[in-house]
């Protein structure tokens, strides 16, 4: 197969694969292993999703485990763990969207307003950092800088005379749920700013130009500018977001959480964990992945229809 492209004179001309192939070869030479990766890792894992319907025993592998078809996940939906895992799963990824999602969004277009070039580009590097830290490192520092009579917050409030004793920022499960939440949106907000930053790059300066030549202040121009003019970024990213409503974070639950807060910290991704590898209930943990797969799925079609519906281009 060929593509056809019509010159300036109207003569057309023929492209062949091999011909694009001789052209491009080092990025599809460099396409080549991530593609490879998202084949073995993604997709190539697909056969296993076969365990949700199978009494699955290692031992005696595919061809010797047991048929059971729906059985797997009644025995899911009737298990008390795993509803108190569900709900838990579900309040604190709705909270993560409702405080996480709008930051990147206000880092953008406060950074996108900076006219210090220099503090600007130190700024950004500081806000990206975090998201190229492991959950074990801000994990592990996390918890020496809050422990209620050492960690560092609470030295520093006690001695401005804020508070008179520490506060159990991760040691009380409320505490915990706002320190958890916190922490999350400073890990990722970062990354997000990126992609706004980007986006607002796309919008014309003519834009900005006539508004200013209207007598519009930075504000008006951020609010009737800038935000329309990445709308249908925040739309796709929030799109995105809420096909992650029904998953969990194992490295950053287990980082962050000990066993004096287990009521909030034992979401889907440890409940999978326990049963899995813990107790060997390879079935019922396959059973619950393939069923945030399912919901996500699901969450992220009806949201990409609402959006159209609205008039948004949509993911889709």
């Amino acid at each position: 197969m060929s593509n056809q492209k019509k010159s300036k004179g109207g003569i057309k001309t023929t492209t062949s694969w091999k011909n694009a192939l001789k052209r491009d070869w080092q990025l599809y030479l460099l396409l080549i292993i991530p593609l490879a990766l998202v084949i073995i890792f993604s997709y190539g894992a697909y056969p296993g999703l076969r365990m949700a319907f199978m009494d699955y025993k290692p031992a005696k592998g595919y061809a010797g485990s047991k048929w059971v078809g729906l059985d797997t996940f009644h025995k899911v939906f009737k298990d008390a763990d795993f509803t108190r895992a569900l709900r838990n799963s579900i309040v604190f990824n709705i909270a993560d969207l409702l405080v996480g999602f709008p930051m990147p969004i206000i880092l953008a277009l406060i950074l996108n307003e900076l006219r210090f070039q220099r503090f600007k580009k130190v700024s950004q590097t500081i806000l990206y950092l975090p998201h190229f830290l492991s959950w074990a490192i801000i994990g592990s520092v996390a918890l020496t800088m809050f422990k209620p009579s050492s960690g560092l917050v609470n030295v520093a409030m006690m001695n401005a005379g804020l508070i008179e004793q520490g506060i159990p920022f991760l040691n009380e499960k409320w505490h915990w749920a706002i320190t958890y939440l916190l922490i999350g949106v400073w890990q990722g907000m970062g990354w997000g700013t990126i992609l706004y930053l980007a986006a607002i790059t796309g919008i014309s300066g003519e834009l900005y130009e006539a508004a200013m030549i209207d007598g519009a202040n930075r504000w008006q121009r951020m609010v009737h500018i800038t935000l329309p003019g990445i709308r249908s970024t925040i739309v796709t990213l929030l799109i995105m977001n809420l096909g992650r409503v029904m998953g969990s974070n194992l490295e950053r639950l287990t980082a962050l959480g000990n066993t004096q807060v287990k009521e909030f910290q034992y979401q889907l991704a440890v409940y999978i964990f326990n049963k899995g590898i813990g107790n060997n209930k390879f079935s019922q943990a396959t059973a619950v992945g393939l069923f945030q797969s399912v919901i996500g799925v699901l969450l992220v079609l009806m949201s990409d229809r609402i959006a159209k519906k609205l008039g948004e281009d949509g993911l889709l």
